[in-house]
């Protein structure tokens, strides 16, 4: 057993796991010393603890806003015994060092209001973090079990290593703390003056980043979860960076493909290097998943294929019968569904995940800061589009003209769709002028587009765009409008006799 000089002070909003660990720390020779509930906590399970107040002379006030801040508190916390100018300072004014820290913060992430402010606990922590020499610092109950290994093998002290460890992520911990108070200060304000951004890194292993010779690994907002943090990996390799991005990009567009009258149709997205290269709907999901192959089958080779309802059998055997596919994310699984994949796509990753929640604010890197903007979204929708031509889209042509704009919404730029019967038939990606990103999508289309629906995610400048769309067969052409030169390509596709509609909103996406 350890010298019984050993002291610690244990102060904790989370009390999950206290009982045992204090009763470990007890039995150590450590000298408890502690105030309000968690005082109570501890003596209500039979071990012997001393009052804060008893030690500082001073009892708790203002509702509990001032306990632990005291010199013969922090006076204990820091002084550096190595130092004789402290130790004399401790002898001066009858302050006994601790040796153990013990302080998780009031809930401030699960409930924001002033008075889950944290003031003494973070004060605490970060003294201990700062005298790490001396003072080990544990916040959170997950740490409690490795603390009493090593204290019990070590003759109640922590190693050097540990004691750092375990102020990296005290100090870690307040950081977080503080950028949530940030953000909640600024309320809803939408580009705030200050972006406090903590972030951690998960468990999981990535295989490698955009390239084998590179590391790479997921992180989140400290003090939150995503959707990521609910996807059960079935079968397959280890994600890589790409298949992350990749499938983040696809779980989105499956999700957000609103067709007219707010149908929710079964759906398929197959993304490739982040970019859709089939997406379909249809009144079952064997046959979303077939045309969205068809848009583009060798594309789809090594693809991410999403689909917005369980993965049943029938489209498995689609799937089987098709190109690899690197990843498979669907809601949920069929029974057999899972072993079918498995024995014949070994290596494809089978994710199960929730539906995606909105992204707050989408982060972009350059050189030495971020750019920041809200995330993209359609704003305008079909009450707000304008038909511009003499000629006006069937029923079904606007259910094409939906589908194909909210695709281009998540193409990059430039970014032309063609749409027939509920599936994309030609997508032209990323070329740096729009008229090659027409002949792309025109070139795959193959005819299939005639009577079907283009759509540009900006307006086209010239009618060389319009004439291409025409050519394809597209009978409708849907853009945002508002080029210097809207007249004349209006009055070419009535020429062309082709229905045009301005949506009055751009669609970039680099």
């Amino acid at each position: 057993m350890s010298s019984p000089s050993r002291r610690a002070l244990v102060s904790v909003f989370d009390k999950a796991g206290l009982a045992e660990f204090a009763r470990g720390l007890h039995d150590l020779g450590f000298e408890l010393v502690s105030s309000g509930g968690t005082a109570a906590a501890i003596a209500d399970v039979g071990v012997q603890v001393t009052l804060l107040s008893d030690m500082t002379g001073v009892p708790e006030m203002l509702e509990h806003r001032v306990v632990t801040l005291h010199p013969k508190v922090h006076g204990g916390i820091l002084a550096d015994r190595a130092k004789q100018s402290h130790r004399d300072d401790l002898d001066k004014h009858g302050i006994e060092p601790f040796d153990l820290v013990v302080s998780n913060l009031y809930p401030f992430f699960e409930r924001p209001e002033i008075e889950t402010i944290d003031v003494g606990g973070p004060a605490m922590t970060r003294a201990a973090a700062k005298n790490h020499a001396w003072v080990g610092i544990v916040t959170s109950p997950d740490q409690y079990d490795l603390v009493l290994t090593e204290l019990r093998a070590n003759d109640g002290a922590l190693t050097d290593e540990t004691r750092r460890s375990l102020a990296l992520e005290a100090f870690a911990r307040t950081a977080a703390y503080d950028a949530a108070i940030v953000r909640w200060f600024q309320g809803d304000e939408l580009l705030p003056r200050h972006l406090v951004v903590s972030l951690e890194r998960t468990d999981e292993e990535l295989r490698y980043g955009e390239n084998p010779h590179q590391q790479a690994a997921r992180y989140r907002i400290t003090g939150t979860t995503s959707w990521w943090d609910d996807v059960r990996q079935h079968a397959g390799l280890a994600l890589s960076y790409l298949n992350y991005y990749d499938a983040d990009a696809a779980w989105r567009l499956v999700h957000d493909l609103v067709i007219a009258g707010g149908s929710d149709s079964p759906a398929c997205a197959i993304i490739k290097h982040a970019n859709p290269c089939g997406v379909a709907v249809s009144d079952d999901l064997a046959s979303a998943y077939q045309l969205a192959l068809e848009c583009d089958e060798r594309s789809a080779f090594g693809g991410i294929v999403t689909v917005n309802r369980p993965l049943d059998m029938a489209t498995v055997e689609r799937m089987v019968a098709g190109p690899q596919a690197d990843v498979v994310l669907a809601p949920s699984y069929e029974a057999g569904a899972i072993d079918a994949l498995v024995a014949k796509r070994k290596n494809t990753r089978l994710l199960e995940a929730p539906v995606p929640e909105p992204v707050t604010l989408d982060y972009r890197q350059i050189s030495g800061g971020f750019l920041v903007q809200q995330p993209h979204h359609f704003d305008a929708g079909r009450a707000d589009w304008k038909v511009v031509t003499k000629v006006a889209p069937t029923d079904e042509q606007w259910r094409d003209a939906e589908l194909a704009w909210r695709i281009c919404g998540h193409v990059k730029s430039n970014a032309i769709v063609l749409v027939k019967d509920g599936q994309a038939v030609g997508i032209g990606a990323g070329q740096q002028n729009r008229v090659e990103s027409g002949e792309i999508a025109v070139t795959k289309a193959a005819g299939r587009a005639k009577g079907g629906s283009c759509a540009s995610d900006a307006f086209y400048p010239f009618p060389d765009g319009i004439e291409a769309a025409a050519a394809s067969g597209a009978a409708v052409i849907v853009q945002p409008g508002g080029a210097m030169r809207d007249e004349p390509n209006i009055e070419r596709a009535d020429e062309l006799g082709v229905a045009m509609v301005f949506t009055g909103e751009r669609h970039f996406l680099h």
